[in-house]
């Protein structure tokens, strides 16, 4: 275990994600939190959001209903899905970054039905990175029992990217267990991610990046 970042998915939630940046305030790490875009048309979850940003976070796009992976749409309600989201970013976010959804039954899986050609034709033009992940402790099953299962899996990966969720399942008060746990195990915590992860960079496909597109009809 070496380096680690940590990444929050689906929020903002009043309430959580503020508890969350308190934590990673006082463990000085800095984080990646992918939003709901539909979310950020509260006032306080939108206040949450730029919290972030203003506290060296970063801030990145996760669709704007968080209902079907974008493979699974059509071309119009895939590329709205990620342009409704990055109308309420732009401005304070500071980058276009976007994480797809994992779903299709197997949340946190990977494969080609996490972007439609539309989407990726849309973030290619947008300029936007695309980010994967390595580490998922699914938290959202296990609220009280992911700790060891993240540090076990991330003792595996050079470079984790993890997926957590600041939601109200209970899950994210045991995040200072696994910041310290992981610091005392030698673990460093990073905001970047590494190029395995990365399939689109600020515009840029990378080799990898058709494998996570469905294919046409």
């Amino acid at each position: 275990m070496r380096r680690i970042t940590l990444t929050f998915d689906n929020g903002p939630e009043p309430g959580i994600t503020d508890v969350v940046l308190d934590t990673l305030a006082a463990s000085g790490v800095r984080a990646a939190f992918f939003v709901v875009g539909s979310k950020l048309e509260r006032e306080e979850s939108l206040g949450c959001a730029r919290r972030a940003a203003r506290e060296g976070h970063r801030v990145g796009n996760h669709s704007y209903h968080h209902r079907e992976a974008l493979g699974l749409l059509d071309p119009d309600a895939s590329r709205a899905e990620i342009a409704r989201t990055q109308a309420l970013l732009d401005g304070f976010a500071g980058e276009r970054l976007f994480r797809p959804i994992g779903g299709d039954g197997r949340e946190g899986a990977l494969g080609d039905h996490l972007l439609s050609p539309a989407a990726r034709d849309l973030l290619i033009a947008e300029r936007f990175t695309v980010v994967l992940w390595n580490v998922v402790p699914r938290d959202w099953e296990r609220p009280d029992a992911w700790v060891d299962v993240a540090l076990e899996r991330c003792r595996q990966t050079e470079h984790a990217v993890v997926v957590l969720h600041d939601l109200p399942t209970g899950a994210m008060a045991h995040l200072p267990t696994f910041i310290e746990r992981a610091t005392d195990e030698g673990a460093q915590f990073y905001s970047d991610f590494p190029p395995s992860c990365v399939v689109l960079e600020r515009g840029v496909p990378g080799d990898a990046l058709d494998a996570y597109v469905h294919p046409t009809s």
